[in-house]
């Protein structure tokens, strides 16, 4: 069955796009993916939402978004799309072996955050384990922190987060950075940061309901490890745009995020825009991704009109 409008991922900015592409009367189609709701869903509370004056948990504010876009009529599908053909319109795309078509297309499929890939990182994200200081540095106020990484992000996550913790500590494998100079500068020169060189994070200590407890900590010269006590432990090692299937499709940056034009969400492919975190690698706020997808719901919306 042929759409309007298709929007590919969830997420903050997404959903916008549902919910404005709904209310112009254009029964978007939602294939939420692998993640339906995106990385909010293992956010634990969004506080920096506007209109959520008490805060609100991650998966209930994507829940909201969702059952307002159905409101307005979009459909939503916990599906992922498996292949794609945008060499003609309408636009094609595949879902477990079912063929879609659709007049325009909406991607907004998000970013992972790189993790270390250890079961008690993930058993413990959003309950002391964090991939995003903005988010949750704030829970942090007079607690100790160790921030995971060597680039440009892990300096600055670990500055932003002496906002609120007593101590940061920096852990990384080599025995420099390869964050920029004036970054590193300042993260050493804040007496709240400290650096562990040479080091990887072996597990993470902790539960649920307690949050983390402490970190487990291996030399990579000697292989000896340690326990250190802690209340939090940031993952700055990068993000991964969820892009793979729009590969030699779309053009994507050097690190593999949808190219939009400038003030715009449209692609290099006329009828195909993005949103969210999957062209936006320097804000990753929800609030920020909301805006995008109400962008990429209004420039379909212009450009159907046109065509």
């Amino acid at each position: 069955m042929k759409r309007k409008v298709i929007i590919i991922g969830s997420g903050p900015a997404g959903l916008t796009a549902a919910i404005y592409s709904a209310r112009a009367n254009l029964n978007p189609l939602v294939f939420e993916g692998a993640q339906p709701g995106g990385q909010l869903t293992i956010t634990t509370d969004v506080e920096n939402y506007p209109g959520f004056s008490e805060g609100i948990l991650g998966p209930d504010m994507m829940d909201q978004f969702r059952k307002q876009a159905k409101r307005f009529g979009a459909e939503c599908l916990y599906e992922t799309v498996d292949k794609i053909d945008f060499s003609e319109h309408p636009f094609r795309l595949w879902v477990n072996g079912k063929k879609y078509s659709s007049d325009s297309i909406i991607i907004s499929t998000g970013a992972s955050a790189r993790l270390l890939g250890l079961e008690s990182e993930t058993r413990l994200m959003g309950h002391g384990v964090s991939a995003c200081a903005t988010c949750d540095g704030f829970f942090f106020k007079d607690k100790k922190v160790f921030v995971v990484g060597g680039g440009d992000s892990a300096m600055e996550e670990a500055n932003f987060l002496t906002k609120f913790a007593s101590s940061v500590i920096i852990v990384h494998r080599r025995d420099e950075f390869r964050a920029s100079k004036i970054m590193v500068d300042r993260a050493l020169s804040n007496p709240k940061i400290s650096v562990r060189y040479n080091t990887v994070v072996d597990d993470i200590v902790g539960s649920e309901k307690s949050g983390v407890e402490s970190i487990i900590l291996k030399d990579t010269k000697t292989d000896e490890k340690n326990e250190e006590k802690c209340d939090g432990v940031f993952m700055a090692i990068g993000h991964v745009p969820n892009t793979k299937l729009f590969k030699g499709v779309l053009e994507l940056d050097g690190s593999g995020y949808i190219v939009t034009k400038p003030d715009s969400t449209h692609t290099n492919l006329e009828g195909v825009f993005a949103c969210g975190d999957v062209q936006d690698q320097i804000y990753r706020q929800a609030v920020t991704a909301a805006g995008t997808g109400c962008m990429a719901a209004l420039d379909s919306e212009r450009w159907l009109e046109h065509r």
